[in-house]
């Protein structure tokens, strides 16, 4: 079977109603700053569509940005009914360091504050090229003390703070908790780190396996490692799969698809995860591409893979 062909049927629709409508997808547009232009237009006309949420309420704020930076952009959602202090979710959103918005992770974090009633924080960071590693951890970590230091403010149990991140949000998840754990804090109750970038080398069977998709697959994940180093060699903070020492981090959940290009870099994360003797929950979804549950939302298999991290969220943040 080719590659196009081993895709859940029902994910495969929107891919290829994206290629149609962008031969190539995304990365066949050169120019980063029409690329960002476009995705944030597609983001911005879907969430057009979907009506006001009034079981939730989100705030703008800023945080205090690593010493000699900019403030960090921060979006607070708590259900409108919710009183007392409740459970914390602090998000970091996807991107390939270079893409995305806060604007754009706010429908997820509209569903996840309604659906676990709880409140998230939802951070934005600068992005690679023209700021590389490590303004974006430094930027997250900087977001995750100002959300420890106001909980009580914003009405956040601190003894019940969980961090979530896909794909690039995954890498400043994990790097972010690594960071909390070397410099003493906040406490995390959970790391969720779907499909996480976690490695730049590139030397995976699925780094050289998954071409050609359209959406996140090696020309793509080559380009963005180089904007996001920088010509600068990686550390653990940058790609955590460098990482020698992953014991003391948070309880961890990951999940990623058969065809993602990060498969095999995951896996062998979580195995030394395990190993390490952090508890590890895994999940490995037959016919997902990378980030498929985000263009594909309806099929069944997208909606089994929420159902499942939303189990876990609840028994983490119980």
């Amino acid at each position: 079977m080719s590659l196009r062909d081993r895709i859940d049927p029902e994910s495969r629709e929107p891919l290829d109603a994206l290629l149609q409508a962008i031969p190539g997808g995304f990365n066949a547009i050169s120019d980063i700053a029409i690329r960002r232009q476009t995705v944030t237009g597609i983001v911005a006309a879907m969430a057009a569509d979907i009506p006001p949420n009034p079981n939730v309420t989100k705030t703008d704020h800023v945080a205090p940005g690593p010493e000699g930076s900019p403030d960090v952009p921060v979006r607070v959602y708590r259900p409108t009914a919710a009183s007392g202090n409740l459970s914390g979710l602090f998000v970091i959103h996807g991107g390939g360091m270079v893409l995305g918005n806060i604007d754009g992770e706010d429908q997820t974090a509209i569903m996840l504050a309604e659906t676990l009633g709880i409140v998230v924080v939802s951070t934005d960071y600068r992005k690679a090229p023209e700021n590389p590693h490590p303004a974006q951890v430094n930027d997250c970590y900087a977001a995750l003390l100002w959300t420890a230091a106001h909980a009580d403010e914003l009405g956040i149990d601190a003894t019940k703070l969980a961090i979530f991140g896909g794909s690039a949000g995954g890498n400043l998840c994990i790097a972010t908790a690594m960071t909390a754990r070397d410099k003493g804090g906040p406490a995390l109750c959970l790391m969720m780190a779907p499909y996480p970038m976690i490695d730049d080398t590139n030397t995976t069977p699925s780094s050289q396996e998954i071409t050609d998709i359209g959406f996140w697959d090696r020309s793509a994940n080559l380009e963005a490692w180089s904007w996001f180093l920088g010509g600068q060699p990686a550390d653990q903070y940058a790609a955590p799969a460098r990482a020698t020492d992953l014991s003391g981090l948070p309880p961890a959940f990951v999940d990623v698809g058969t065809l993602d290009v990060f498969r095999d870099e995951d896996i062998t994360f979580v195995q030394r995860l395990i190993q390490a003797g952090v508890p590890t929950e895994f999940h490995v979804y037959p016919g997902a591409y990378h980030a498929s549950e985000v263009l594909a939302p309806t099929a069944a298999l997208s909606q089994r893979i929420w159902a499942t991290r939303i189990a876990a969220l609840q028994r983490a943040l119980a």
